[in-house]
C-alpha cells in the first residue's frame, strides 16, 4: 500500500487545482468571452486605439451569422490584398487561408490559446447572398445605398489605388466586412468575404476608458 505524506498531498491538490483552473480559463475564452484591447486605428471614430473590450464568443460557439452592423474579430487571412484586379475571382471572393497548422498541438496553440495569431476587428456590412457594389465612395446593398451613420465624415468606400472587389455577391456562409476609419483600414475591399468558420466574436461591451464604458 503506498502511503501519500501531507506535502506530497498538498502538492498534488495544488497541481490538480492549477490544472482545473486553467481548463475553465481556457474554456470561458473560447467559447464565452474574452477581454481584448483595441490595437488599430481602423474603427476610428467607432473604437480608438487601446480601448478595452469584452467580446462575446457565443457567435462562435453557436456557429451564429452575425448582423449588419454587428462589430466582429476574426481571423485575418493569410493574403492580405491583391496587386492586380486579374487576381482577385469576383465569382467566389473569399478570403484565403493556407498555412494554417496541421499537427493538433499546432492547432490548439493556434486556435485555442492563440499564440501567434492575428484577429482583425471590423464592422459587417452585407450577408450571405446580398450583391454588393462600390461605386463613387458608396455602399450599395442589393440596389440600395447603405445609409452609414456611425461614419462622422465623408469616407470614401474604395481603397485608393488599390484592386477592390467592388460588385460582387457575398458567397454563403461568409460575410462581407470593412472597417469604419476607410482610409485606414486593410478589409474585405482588399482579400474578400470572411467564412463563417473564421469569425471568432462579436465586440460586446467597451469597459475602458470608464467614461466609455457600456455595450457596444
Amino acid at each position: 500500500m503506498i502511503v501519500i505524506n501531507d506535502k506530497v498531498k498538498n502538492a498534488l491538490e495544488w497541481i490538480l487545482c492549477i490544472i482545473i483552473a486553467f481548463v475553465l480559463a481556457v474554456a470561458i475564452k473560447y467559447f464565452i468571452g474574452t477581454p481584448t484591447i483595441v490595437s488599430q486605428v481602423s474603427m476610428v471614430p467607432t473604437l480608438q486605439e487601446n480601448q478595452r473590450l469584452i467580446l462575446n464568443r457565443l457567435l462562435r460557439t453557436k456557429k451564429e451569422m452575425p448582423q449588419r452592423g454587428d462589430i466582429i474579430t476574426f481571423e485575418a487571412p493569410t493574403v492580405k490584398g491583391y496587386t492586380s484586379i486579374e487576381e482577385m475571382d469576383f465569382n467566389n471572393p473569399v478570403a484565403k487561408y493556407e498555412n494554417e497548422p496541421k499537427s493538433w498541438w499546432g492547432k490548439f496553440t493556434y486556435y485555442v490559446l492563440e499564440f501567434n495569431k492575428e484577429s482583425y476587428i471590423k464592422r459587417v456590412i452585407a450577408l450571405p447572398g446580398e450583391h454588393v457594389k462600390i461605386e463613387n465612395g458608396k455602399v450599395y446593398i442589393n440596389g440600395e445605398e447603405l445609409q452609414e451613420d456611425y461614419l462622422v465624415e465623408e469616407t470614401p468606400a474604395s481603397l485608393r489605388g488599390e484592386p477592390t472587389f467592388n460588385d460582387f455577391v457575398v458567397p454563403e456562409n461568409c460575410v462581407f466586412a470593412m472597417g469604419d476609419n476607410r482610409d485606414q483600414s486593410t478589409d474585405c475591399r482588399a482579400f474578400g468575404c470572411i467564412p463563417l468558420e473564421k469569425i471568432e466574436s462579436k465586440v460586446w461591451i467597451r469597459f475602458w476608458p470608464l467614461n466609455l464604458f457600456g455595450k457596444v
